[in-house]
């Protein structure tokens, strides 16, 4: 199995920097699971400063509303309330929420501290047919600055990944704000880096972009973060609906 590391000094290049290395060196493999085949490879990237712009990738498939909804969901947990429907099985944000003031006092009380880690896996996933892809989330302040260090058991490059990091990055940016530190680097490893069969065709086009060079990432502040507040009473919209139909 194909062991890769790739750096970027945005969030951007090195998303896109995992995406070349995934289609030059990668296993192609069956996915039991789904019914198809896949190409994977181990992979960590490291996003040398994780709110340094650009830090919207243009080869995101979403659009800014579907981004500000996915934020609110894991940092503010807008459809929580769907496991108490029955509907899911967990949010990201259900395991978390009780971690984080924990996290944040234990690196008020011990800036050196190693122990700031937000576990996402627990007992359910042993049985369940969708157990959590994020396994754990570490925050350490090294050189003053408030790092980011994220485990995914398995991660799907073409659809998820960018979407992941980014709102792992807003998650980060909270809490070094609580804390009272600035943001450093964020890593993302995905122990199954991989795209699926029928998103092959993506991965080709993805790469084929990056490697034209040219403009493939937008600002976040001034330029994303105002569309994505704009979708806000929307999304509001949408979740009020939603509770209405249980």
């Amino acid at each position: 199995m194909f062991e890769l590391f790739v750096t970027g000094r945005t969030l951007p290049e090195a998303y896109h920097n995992a995406l070349v290395a995934l289609h030059a060196q990668h296993d192609e493999m069956p996915c039991p699971d789904y019914n198809t085949n896949q190409k994977e490879s181990s992979l960590t990237f490291v996003v040398e400063c994780a709110t340094a712009e650009p830090m919207i990738s243009r080869l995101f498939i979403g659009d800014p509303r579907a981004l500000e909804q996915y934020r609110q969901e894991m940092l503010d947990g807008i459809l929580d309330f769907q496991v108490a429907l029955g509907n899911w099985e967990y949010t990201y944000h259900l395991r978390m929420e009780g971690q984080i003031p924990w996290i944040i006092d234990e690196l008020r009380r011990n800036p050196h501290s190693r122990r700031a880690v937000i576990s996402i896996r627990d007992e359910h996933d042993l049985e369940s047919a969708s157990p959590a892809c994020l396994q754990s989330i570490q925050f350490l302040i090294r050189g003053g600055a408030l790092h980011c260090k994220t485990l995914f058991r398995s991660n799907d490059a073409a659809k998820a990944t960018f979407m992941n990091a980014f709102a792992l990055v807003m998650l980060q940016e909270r809490v070094a704000a609580q804390v009272g530190v600035p943001v450093g680097s964020y890593t993302h490893r995905a122990n199954s880096f991989h795209v699926y069969e029928r998103d092959y065709p993506l991965l080709e086009a993805y790469v084929a972009r990056i490697k034209r060079g040219g403009e493939i990432a937008y600002n976040y502040v001034g330029d994303w973060d105002a569309l994505m507040r704009d979708a806000q009473p929307d999304i509001a919209e949408s979740v009020r609906q939603l509770k209405e139909e249980r």
